[in-house]
């Protein structure tokens, strides 16, 4: 009799299902996890490239995404021309490759 007990308690125990909760529970974890070591700091550094990009001005030394270094000529919308190397040639470039301004802005 006490067999028969056991196994009934045994197979009540493994029918016991889990509420759906507590399944969805570990991915929102790893999606909150996920938010703030990735995506929160990416964000964080776009605004900060895009706050550096628009205090650009003439004669500022930048870096390009490509590792061009020069001097800041002239500045359109979108566009930036820039003076490299000693024979003073010009590139324009878009203000999105600018990776880097070296020079320093009074606030």
């Amino acid at each position: 009799m006490e067999l028969m007990f056991t196994i009934m308690a045994e197979e009540a125990a493994a029918n016991q299902t889990i509420p759906w909760y507590v399944s969805i529970l570990p991915l929102v974890l790893m999606f909150v996890v996920l938010y703030f070591l990735i995506i929160r700091p990416q964000r964080k550094k776009e605004k900060a490239d895009a706050a550096m990009r628009e205090k650009l001005e003439v004669g500022d030394e930048v870096v390009t995404a490509g590792g061009i270094v020069g001097i800041i000529f002239s500045i359109k919308d979108d566009t930036v021309v820039v003076e490299t190397g000693g024979d003073r040639s010009k590139i324009r470039i878009m203000k999105w490759a600018i990776a880097k301004c070296n020079t320093e802005h009074d606030e």
